[in-house]
């Protein structure tokens, strides 16, 4: 049997002196008879569940059911930027005050754990006090079953979903109503135990984040390329950038209040796009991420797909030995299979904070160095380690 092979081309900045993408292997990939097929994010899927019941409940209210049915196999919407067509898959008139919705969620050709799941939009309509102006009391959205809360007990609904909420929902609301749009994910509780969420302080299901609509199926040169695009554009306003390690990271930035538009997502690539931020000019980094991906960097390893390499455990280990901890306290880290298990034991035996303190300066020491040496620039390096939960570790 033939098959086809895709030959990888290297992204060859602007700028000159990039030796380091050498340091990241890329093999060569069956060739796929057709182009992967962009999808959508789970934010769209319910915002558009959520028009759709309350589309139905309007007409319900004016009498005017049988003219708007066919429309409702589908509903347009704005993702900001552009409109899409999102299909519906149910939807009902629960009384005279609410309505239900559902939709699939279709990722496209991405590997998602979401894909087929239904997303649920129970809508409420009620009378608006004159006095209310704010849009956050005109729409008010709340996590049902299956979508995660916060740590403060909050729906896990960030800026970028709430952003869609409003921009399709506001208009359609009468004035002289409130709109309550409760999103139900009935699988969404056994699909996050499948998740790092928890790590971010995203508690009993999923969220809705992201910072965009649609879901591209990229391969890791393509996702590179996007990156070092998005870097390029956000330096041009922000010269002190965050590295945002994960989707799910975006939570945690948001906790501490940092613009959205200071963020820069990086995927593995750290170490590439670190030497892109020094060569663009930008004053600092700050490296936001849990603590069991970030201390790779410690180890002098800046592309932490574990695929490439993997010693969280060894490089705890040799700061256990830094800091004066006893053999007993290495072979207790070595002995754990997680760099979790590894903090919980270290606070157990009273030296976590140094230990991560220790590490947290080696990170950044050890940044600084790699664009100096690659970009032949100053940057400065900040960063900020968390545990599962969200908490911060230490920063420095």
């Amino acid at each position: 049997m033939n098959r086809g092979y895709l030959t990888v081309k290297l992204f060859l900045p602007p700028l000159p002196l990039f030796p380091f993408f050498s340091l990241f292997p890329l093999s060569l990939l069956p060739l796929s008879p057709q182009s992967p097929l962009s999808g959508y994010t789970l934010p769209v899927f319910a915002v558009a569940a959520a028009k759709a019941a309350l589309i139905n409940l309007k007409s319900h209210l004016a009498d005017n059911l049988d003219s708007i049915i066919e429309k409702l196999s589908s509903v347009s919407l704005d993702l900001i930027d552009e409109r899409v067509e999102i299909p519906i898959e149910q939807v009902a008139v629960l009384d005279s005050n609410s309505a239900l919705a559902i939709t699939l969620s279709n990722p496209g050709d991405n590997l998602d754990l979401t894909r087929n799941t239904p997303i649920w939009a129970l809508v409420r309509l009620s009378p608006r006090k004159k006095e209310i102006k704010e849009k956050e009391k005109i729409l008010i959205l709340e996590a049902g079953e299956g979508l995660g809360k916060t740590a403060t007990g909050e729906a896990a609904i960030y800026s970028f979903a709430r952003r869609l909420f409003e921009k399709n929902l506001l208009p359609l609301i009468p004035e002289d109503k409130t709109l309550t749009v409760k999103i139900i994910l009935p699988q969404g509780r056994e699909l996050a135990k499948r998740t790092s969420n928890e790590a971010f302080g995203i508690l009993e299901g999923l969220a809705l984040l992201g910072t965009s609509g649609i879901s591209k199926p990229l391969s890791a040169a393509e996702h590179l390329e996007e990156f070092r695009g998005i870097l390029r554009e956000k330096v041009k306003n922000h010269r002190n950038l965050v590295f945002c390690i994960g989707a799910n990271g975006y939570s945690v930035a948001e906790r501490l209040s940092i613009p959205e538009s200071a963020i820069v997502p990086t995927g593995n690539w750290l170490g590439a796009l670190l030497v892109e931020a020094g060569l663009y000019k930008a004053e600092s980094v700050l490296l936001l991420g849990y603590q069991g991906k970030l201390i790779k960097l410690a180890g002098g390893i800046f592309n932490t797909s574990s695929h490439i390499a993997d010693a969280k455990l060894e490089i705890i280990a040799a700061s256990v030995v830094e800091v004066g901890g006893d053999i007993e306290a290495v072979r207790a880290v070595l002995g754990v299979k997680t760099a979790d298990e590894a903090h919980k034991k270290l606070i157990e035996l009273g030296l976590a904070d140094a230990v991560f303190g220790n590490l947290a300066k080696k990170i950044s020491r050890k940044a600084e160095s790699y664009v100096k040496k690659y970009a032949d620039v100053e940057m400065k390096v900040k960063v900020i380690l968390f545990d599962r939960k969200g908490e911060v570790i230490c920063e420095e």
